[in-house]
């Protein structure tokens, strides 16, 4: 029997120093076991990226299981009433579904985030990210979040999906409070605001619906709205939960994958220098920004075939896998020198936007925002320091910074 979290009561997600630094429990944790029982959340823990990898692309498990069993059957607990609105925007997110109906939905989806398609707007990313970091040049420090990353970000994926830029903080609010309910100990108060986050966002996006109906743009919402009026089988649900999500992802993990990044290259000046001196290129980085500091800590499947065994572990039909992607981003048998933060590794097979059938759709996009954000920054901040040192926000699942004071001279 593999062991379980009572050997491992330093395996904390609500401990701030555990917080601060997750990754030398994590290293503990993935060189004793490949897998764990967690006891809290009622979970099998996989540390190894091997087992991680082979699981995210594993059709036996699937990101949800109600469209083969009822809750009864699996011996789960029927939804909380008491959070049904938050209920009604995972119930069609593309991040939930599994086929059909996951493969549909992607496939409308999937037209905007080609790579040819996110080239084309390289300009316009650009032009932005310059405008905003003309910006931050007029202050003396500036933090890079709330002054750049998120402006940046939401106002990209705005354009993309022709939402007025002028709801864009709402937009942040609203998704700031929805994602705490991903964590592993979400207490009464975060539901409640993730609760009535997502139904004034559910309400916004019907609202927004009925505008591109009337008002046609050609950019995704409408696209959506009009797929369903021609007949297809798309329905309003699909359509609010759908544009939720994509402006969620959109945006949050751009914004975290930035702040942690930058925390990093302030604090290793090696590698700032190497992307100062162009020893090695933006786009190169990104890669390691995406390994090093995950700011997407874990990520979970349902099993929902028989016969699944992981890491010479059993597991039965109606028990759920978390994947600790903090862990297996740093594992020595995948990674040389796993704990060195080396921008020139240059190595885009890590698990930095899942696998498998959920891969994520915005990885080409996110990429181009990542590698123009930290181009821009470099070129006009060659001197960059820290301000002052930051802190991480106190969640586990996502993992991200509550600021990151710059000084720019």
């Amino acid at each position: 029997m593999p062991p379980t979290t009572e050997r491992f009561a330093h395996f904390n997600p609500s401990d701030p120093a555990f917080i601060a630094d997750p990754y030398p429990v994590l290293a503990e944790l993935r060189e004793t076991t490949p897998i764990f029982w967690n006891n809290a959340s009622q979970q099998w823990m996989l540390t190894r990226f091997d087992d991680v990898a082979a699981t995210l692309r594993d059709r036996r498990l699937g990101r949800a299981y109600t469209h083969r069993f009822t809750h009864a059957e699996l011996g789960r607990p029927e939804p909380d009433p008491r959070w049904a609105d938050f209920n009604e925007h995972e119930e069609w997110s593309v991040l939930a579904l599994e086929p059909p109906d996951h493969t549909r939905l992607r496939r409308l989806v999937q037209k905007v985030f080609t790579p040819r398609a996110v080239a084309g707007l390289g300009g316009p990313i650009a032009k932005s990210a310059e405008a905003l970091l003309d910006r931050c040049a007029e202050l003396d420090t500036f933090d890079l979040l709330a002054d750049f990353a998120q402006p940046f970000s939401v106002g990209v994926i705005c354009s993309m999906l022709g939402v007025p830029k002028a709801d864009a903080q709402a937009l942040l609010d609203w998704s700031h409070a929805i994602v705490k309910m991903y964590e592993l100990e979400a207490d009464d108060e975060t539901k409640i605001a993730a609760n009535q986050a997502a139904a004034e966002f559910i309400a916004y996006t019907r609202s927004l619906i009925k505008d591109k109906r009337r008002q046609p743009d050609g950019l995704l919402v409408s696209e959506l709205a009009r797929v369903e009026d021609e007949g297809d089988t798309l329905t309003e649900a699909e359509i609010v939960s759908t544009t939720m999500v994509l402006l969620e992802a959109g945006h949050e993990a751009t914004v975290n994958t930035l702040g942690n990044g930058f925390r990093a290259l302030m604090h290793h000046r090696d590698q700032w220098r190497r992307l100062t001196n162009g020893e090695v290129t933006a786009m190169a980085a990104v890669e390691e920004l995406l390994r090093w500091d995950s700011p997407l800590q874990m990520f979970e499947r349902w099993v929902l075939d028989d016969g699944v065994e992981i890491a010479g572990q059993e597991i039965g039909v109606g028990q759920e896998v978390a994947m600790l992607f903090g862990a297996a981003q740093r594992d020595p048998r995948r990674f040389d020198d796993p704990d060195r933060f080396d921008i020139g590794r240059n190595d885009a097979a890590h698990i930095g936007f899942g696998g498998g059938i959920h891969f994520c759709v915005g990885a080409p996009l996110a990429r181009l925002e990542l590698a123009t954000s930290v181009a821009g920054i470099v070129d006009r901040f060659p001197d960059l320091t820290l301000a002052e040192e930051p802190r991480y926000h106190p969640t586990f699942v996502i993992r991200g910074l509550t600021e990151l004071r710059l000084a720019a001279r």
